[in-house]
């Protein structure tokens, strides 16, 4: 896939382009709908499928401050990827581009940076200086636009924010419905302390971009290595929390490891994505090392166990 992250260096494609806008965090079920009919009529045009959205989320620049990402760039990107968009155009949000009125952003990103034939927007897609960049706007402007109707999912409308509550609640059937697929992390391999390894289950630590993760505990997870796309997902147990029994010091942020099951190598440096299939009990605190090792030994066939019918 394509990817631009500066306005100056946009070359419109000779078959032009189908455009969809947003920050699509999550890539959730509407975004599907959004990115799929892209994809769809981009085939049809014999179009580049298209989507523009920021490096960041735009209330980081709008209001000071904005909500944990289900997703960073690198991982919507992947997403993107799979559903068969081409070109990826991420822009960086200042206060320049907050400034653009959303006509000029039509005329120097859709129509003379990326020669959009057909816009794919959704029901309350907004763009540009005051959010005015509608899908209404856009067809005053002469562009072809088709809308995209809001998507619900057991009787609620399906959102970012609401999935980001569902994950911080720890609901992964509710995150999973809406998101049309697991809830999933995807980072890169970092070094850690060699604790696990230490205890005979060694573990990769993901260093995660800040992306929004379930509550602290134990997970039974599919890994996939995200640099092998067709590779086969790998078992895990996830923990995600401070490791009290074998790092007792306070920690500011809670730690991600997944112990591979059935797996032996080198990923530091590999990008990986977690698959949260099920939650197998909280984060505890155990008298003394062999006494974790056991419960380690039990929630790995537990994970067997759930894993073995997904």
């Amino acid at each position: 896939m394509q990817a631009t992250f500066e306005l100056r260096k946009l070359r419109s494609p000779a078959n032009g382009s189908v455009v969809s806008v947003g920050v699509f965090d999550g890539v959730h079920l509407g975004h599907r709908e959004i990115l799929g009919r892209n994809t769809a009529r981009a085939a049809e045009l014999d179009a580049v499928p298209t989507v523009v959205t920021f490096q960041r989320h735009p209330k980081r620049t709008l209001l000071g401050r904005a909500p944990r990402t289900l997703t960073s760039l690198e991982h919507r990107m992947e997403l993107f990827r799979r559903i068969g968009i081409e070109h990826c155009v991420a822009l960086k949000f200042d206060e320049q581009l907050r400034a653009l009125e959303a006509e000029e952003f039509a005329r120097i990103v859709l129509r003379e940076g990326l020669g959009a034939r057909l816009l794919v927007l959704g029901f309350d897609s907004k763009f540009g200086k005051d959010r005015r960049g509608t899908p209404e706007l856009m067809q005053r402007l002469g562009f072809e636009v088709e809308i995209v109707p809001q998507v619900v999912v057991s009787s609620r409308a399906v959102s970012s924010t609401a999935i980001r509550e569902a994950v911080e609640l720890g609901d992964l059937p509710a995150a999973a419905a809406m998101l049309g697929r697991p809830v999933t992390l995807l980072g890169i391999v970092v070094r850690g302390q060699q604790l696990g390894t230490r205890i005979g289950f060694p573990t990769a630590n993901l260093e995660l971009h800040s992306e929004l993760h379930p509550p602290v505990g134990v997970y039974a997870c599919q890994a996939r290595r995200a640099d092998e796309p067709e590779s086969e997902p790998l078992a895990a147990v996830t923990n995600i929390g401070f490791r009290p029994t074998v790092n007792p010091a306070e920690s500011p942020e809670p730690t991600v490891e997944a112990h591979l099951l059935d797996f032996s190598g080198d990923l530091y440096g590999r990008r990986l994505e977690l698959e949260f299939v099920a939650r197998l009990r909280g984060e505890v605190r155990f008298p003394n090392v062999d006494a974790l090792r056991a419960q380690i030994d039990e929630d790995v066939a537990e994970a067997r166990r759930i894993l073995a019918t997904v």
